[in-house]
């Protein structure tokens, strides 16, 4: 049996509970979130297929605290700045547990982030712990999975990765993220200040090149509003028409002038058809869809969930999906 400890207990937090709960060879022990309304009480008073043995601390320390022995592994499932999140891995990496976490700009922060970076590699190397920053996107979707298709290729030209997904059934924190429901106003201004986007997208430009060998001159990166033509809604958000129902993003990675990697990514309340397409460009040339597309939501607490045997075998150090060894599923 391996025990876990969460750090997170928010909609994702809680999903990636309910779901080792459901494991035999794997259990949450302990649980840290920052929210003080949630201190003390207990994972069962959350989900009622969850312990009732088992209850939210506000600390690491206060947490594991009250255990007699060191969990196995950290899921940390808090933020999206890899900024934010180093303080949140050295709270833990100081008891020798290693990390998985959610957060986006983890998944390959080594050419937008190279000091943040060595930071937190230098962090878990003092530590002797393995960190890894996965997810079904950034983590699997247009990065891991294309670098792990094109090894069936001779030569590559070009590839190209779309996920289109209709955000209706998406946790309300992504929705919001992506800005639906917001007025044309007050979408520039959130994009302004750099809080209404998806995450990782240049992450996942970066985690391909290096997959497959590409040393990238420049990557860019374009943003857009999905405008509603008619009124839309989910089950928490209303969206008007002329009003924002999502975001769409463009991504490209060029070398020597040419684009090698194209990354297109849109997340809409209403988007009529969801699907993640790979196309690459060689020999041999190929395309392949998932139609329907994954729902990020599941797929980013299976990942994680997944990829505990990888991380423990790791060696210390930051990691990204890359270079640990292939998660596979875990019953």
């Amino acid at each position: 049996m391996k025990h876990i400890i969460q750090v997170g207990f928010g909609p994702l937090g809680i999903k990636t509970a309910q779901y080792i709960a459901k494991k035999e060879t794997i259990k949450t022990v302990a649980v840290v979130d920052l929210n003080p309304e949630m201190a003390g009480k207990s994972l069962n008073e959350f989900c009622a297929t969850l312990s009732d043995d088992v209850y939210i601390s506000q600390s690491v320390d206060g947490a594991l605290n009250q255990l007699n022995f060191k969990p196995d592994v950290a899921i940390i499932t808090t933020v999206s700045s890899l900024e934010k999140l180093i303080p949140q891995v050295e709270t833990v990496a100081k008891y020798g547990i290693p990390v998985i976490s959610t957060c986006e700009e983890l998944s390959y922060p080594w050419d937008l982030q190279p000091e943040l970076s060595k930071k937190l590699d230098d962090i878990c190397k003092a530590n002797d712990i393995a960190c890894l920053g996965t997810g079904v996107n950034p983590g699997f979707l247009m990065d891991y999975l294309p670098s792990v298709m094109s090894s069936i290729c001779k030569d590559i030209k070009h590839i190209s990765i779309e996920r289109v997904q209709d955000a209706t059934p998406r946790r309300i924190p992504f929705q919001r993220k992506i800005g639906a429901g917001l007025d044309m106003e007050a979408f520039k201004k959130k994009e302004a200040e750099g809080m209404l986007r998806h995450v990782g997208l240049k992450e996942s430009v970066y985690l391909l090149a290096n997959s497959i060998g590409l040393k990238l001159d420049k990557v860019t990166e374009s943003l857009d509003p999905v405008i509603a033509e008619q009124d839309v809604a989910s089950e928490a958000i209303k969206v008007a028409q002329g009003e924002a129902r999502g975001v769409e993003q463009v991504a490209h990675g060029y070398v020597n002038g040419n684009c090698k990697i194209r990354m297109h990514f849109k997340a809409a309340i209403g988007e009529p058809r969801s699907f993640d397409r790979i196309s690459v460009e060689g020999t041999p040339n190929f395309s392949t869809e998932i139609d329907g597309g994954i729902n990020g939501d599941i797929a980013t607490c299976a990942i994680t969930i997944n990829c505990i045997n990888s991380i423990l075998k790791a060696k210390p150090g930051l990691h990204t999906m890359a270079d640990i060894g292939v998660p596979g599923y875990i019953n």
